[in-house]
């Protein structure tokens, strides 16, 4: 089948919002080459289930699509026209299983030598699009916030060595309620500003109380969840002729209900966010630095938040993969502290580079805190570029510098 078959009827098993999009734009989807047509059905199948900020995106994207006319569609998707599919991609039930779809296509471009004509179609297409459709600025200056170290008694290694130049490091940090702080200064911001989805607050162990305009997760949250995500991986490796490719479609179809979380005690939306956190990161089942970087990135590229504070925890040590997935795994897991700071460090880079990415990075901030110590840094507008202070703070008054 292609898209210039597209019937409404078809989209039937779609959700309710998705399918209304869907339909509204069925006149442009059928101009649309066969190559990127699933790919776009990819994004729109779980719409109902999306973020504020990648629904609105899906709805400009498509908007200026019907805003071109027929030769202009045909000269923005030239490139995607040419490339080669088999009779087996034609015949695949893509509205169905978009997803499935464009991994056969992965497999597909790569036997038949066409990767990076695809690979050049996409980037064009995504340039095109953004000079059109350009990011929206955040109503209000971002801030991300990185608390590494916990449980750490003493680390004379130098710390933020990949930031520093970027900011302003501190030494003379009281640490006494240092997470309260962030916490309120968060909590503040998410009052005085609030936006569904808009200011998170994620736990690489036990998340503290926080305010209900936060949204919050946590790996210890989630124990019951990884613990049947482990299960049930366990199951699909003992299966004969089990390889990665299956196992990762396996993982790709889970829902929040095939994991034991109940759709009645808890945001939908969010719950397939931590199941796509789960199932998509490498190690993120298993160790709580994975998941609490993981899951900001994640969050950071999809719900784009005013408001970031990431707080790693320890993670257990490593282990060989069979014994992390058999049944030895339940014993008490040694923890690595050590390891966890240095873990965390690096996150706490990736965490800023992945904030930079967004639109008004030029009026970003961000903090990084070794927690229970007296070091810092500090990145933003009004914060001088390489330097040093071992004058005595605390991180309110660091906060409200960078405001």
């Amino acid at each position: 089948m292609l898209p210039s078959d597209l019937k409404s009827e078809m989209f039937a098993g779609y959700a309710a919002e998705a399918r209304k999009v869907v339909t509204a734009h069925l006149a442009t989807l059928r101009q649309l080459p066969l190559s990127f047509v699933p790919g776009l059905l990819r994004e729109l199948i779980s719409f109902d289930f999306k973020f504020p900020v990648e629904r609105k995106a899906r709805e400009r994207e498509l908007a200026y699509l019907d805003s071109l006319s027929q030769v202009q569609l045909k000269e923005c998707f030239r490139d995607f026209s040419e490339i080669r599919l088999s009779r087996q991609l034609e015949e695949f039930d893509w509205v169905k299983q978009p997803g499935q779809f464009v991994e056969r296509l992965s497999a597909h471009l790569w036997s038949t030598h066409q990767l990076d004509a695809f690979r050049k179609a996409s980037n064009d297409y995504a340039d095109r699009l953004r000079a059109a459709v350009p990011p929206e600025p955040p109503p209000i200056p971002r801030l991300g916030i990185s608390v590494i170290g916990q449980g750490v008694t003493s680390y004379n290694e130098p710390l933020f060595r990949k930031l520093r130049p970027h900011g302003a490091y501190f030494t003379g940090i009281k640490p006494e309620n240092g997470l309260r702080q962030l916490l309120d200064g968060v909590t503040a911001r998410a009052k005085a500003h609030p936006l569904p989805y808009g200011h998170w607050y994620i736990d690489g162990g036990e998340a503290v109380a926080c305010d209900p305009g936060l949204t919050c997760g946590s790996y210890e949250g989630l124990a019951a969840t990884r613990a049947e995500l482990l299960r049930k991986m366990q199951e699909q490796i003992e299966q004969p002729g089990m390889g990665p490719e299956a196992l990762r479609s396996f993982l790709a179809q889970l829902r929040p209900g095939d994991l034991g979380m109940g759709r009645q005690s808890g945001d939908e939306v969010l719950q397939r966010f931590e199941v796509s956190v789960l199932t998509e990161g490498s190690g993120t089942q298993i160790f709580s630095t994975v998941f609490a970087q993981w899951a900001a990135r994640e969050a950071l590229r999809r719900a784009q938040p005013l408001t970031m504070l990431v707080r790693f925890a320890p993670r257990q040590r490593q282990k060989s993969m069979n014994e992390l997935l058999s049944a030895s795994a339940k014993a008490p897991a040694e923890v690595d502290v050590i390891g966890s700071l240095v873990d965390g460090d690096f996150a706490a880079y990736y965490n800023w580079l992945n904030q930079q990415r967004l639109a008004g990075a030029e009026h970003s901030s961000f903090l990084v805190w070794f927690e229970g110590h007296s070091q810092a840094l500090a990145i933003g507008p009004s914060i001088a570029r390489g330097t040093e202070s071992r004058s005595a703070t605390d991180l309110q008054q660091v906060l409200g510098w960078m405001s």
